[in-house]
């Protein structure tokens, strides 16, 4: 996996943690997430019947409403705990911390579900990710005063929300672009809230600046930069190694909530960060020892090769077998 695209979508995906503190105190969750996705919708729905026409090609209503499930669970339904659990009071950090626990129930479930092999090495990167995840969340609940218990367990329904997205989308048959994809989850997601939200009196959004700050933040770091590059990095790499790549999140949002709101973060949090960075790449390294996840094969003396890195026109709605993928795909080049 190349690491400048790792370590841009690690920043990415933790500014969402971020940005939900800038927003926390100016307006209700619903309301946030509201105006967070009304004018993403608008954009890309601009875009999609325009310059990205071509990308629809070939998608039935099927593919359309699989898609929109997936928008439901990994935006609708994870952002919605993430935003409530850091209104209710619980910490950026341990929010982050608590969602890293998904290469964990990912990796767990990755073998029955999608017959993907996840080798002994990989498994003891994921232990070591999940001792630094203990670590930190220990440090930080600590640390918290005036939460209720049951707060801290808002987060971890959105990130059961999120692995189920996951899954959902890796056993579609169709090959959907991201464009299309970002499109659908987006507008689904803007009904959503744009629901919630009139439900609850909260449609107006505040005359405070703060919340248009986070709503900008949001909309271009969080959506565009971690959530795109989620799905890029999935669809090039597999599950096992963008979900190990969510053990950073939690001490990197920590330091970062650290430095901006004064969130604490102390010896138990930087030995997190540690464990984190050790878990990474313990799992990277077994896996250019082992088999690769779906969508990747070793060529000989070669480097791994995605299974849909170009994405030709032509192709790119085309219909896979209905046979599950086998953990290493036969010789030849990747799918388009």
């Amino acid at each position: 996996m190349n690491i400048l695209l790792s370590i841009a979508f690690v920043g990415a995906w933790s500014s969402g943690f971020i940005g939900a503190k800038l927003g926390s105190g100016s307006a209700s969750t619903v309301t946030l997430l509201m105006w967070r996705f009304l004018p993403l919708a608008l954009v890309l729905g601009v875009v999609a019947l325009t310059t990205a026409r071509s990308s629809w090609r070939g998608l039935g209503a099927r593919d359309l409403f699989r898609q929109a499930c997936v928008g439901l669970l990994s935006q609708s339904g994870y952002l919605l705990t993430v935003y409530y659990a850091i209104e209710l009071g619980v910490s950026s950090g341990t929010t982050a911390l608590i969602d890293g626990t998904q290469p964990l129930v990912a990796g767990a479930l990755a073998g029955p579900l999608l017959g993907v092999a996840v080798s002994r090495t990989q498994w003891l990167g994921l232990g070591l990710g999940v001792a630094g995840v203990a670590v930190v969340t220990t440090a930080d609940a600590g640390a918290a005063t005036g939460v209720a218990w049951w707060a801290y367990l808002v987060p971890f329904l959105g990130m059961l929300s999120m692995v189920a997205a996951t899954f959902l989308d890796r056993r579609s048959r169709t090959d959907v672009r991201p464009m299309v994809s970002m499109t659908v989850h987006a507008l689904t997601s803007a009904v959503v809230f744009t629901v919630l939200a009139a439900l609850g009196g909260g449609l107006t959004p505040p005359a405070d600046g703060s919340f248009w700050t986070a709503v900008v933040w949001l909309v271009t770091l969080s959506t565009f930069g971690g959530y795109g590059l989620y799905w890029l990095i999935l669809r090039r790499s597999g599950v096992t190694k963008v979900n190990t790549l969510m053990f950073l999140m939690a001490p990197v949002t920590a330091v970062w909530g650290a430095l901006m709101f004064g969130e604490h973060f102390g010896t138990q949090t930087a030995a997190g960060l540690g464990l984190g960075l050790l878990a990474v790449a313990v799992v990277h390294r077994g896996d250019r020892g082992g088999r690769g996840d779906r969508g990747e094969r070793h060529d000989k003396g070669g480097p791994l090769t995605p299974r849909r890195s170009a994405w030709p026109r032509a192709r790119s709605s085309s219909r896979r077998s209905g046979r599950p993928v086998p953990a290493t795909p036969r010789a030849g080049p990747g799918e388009g």
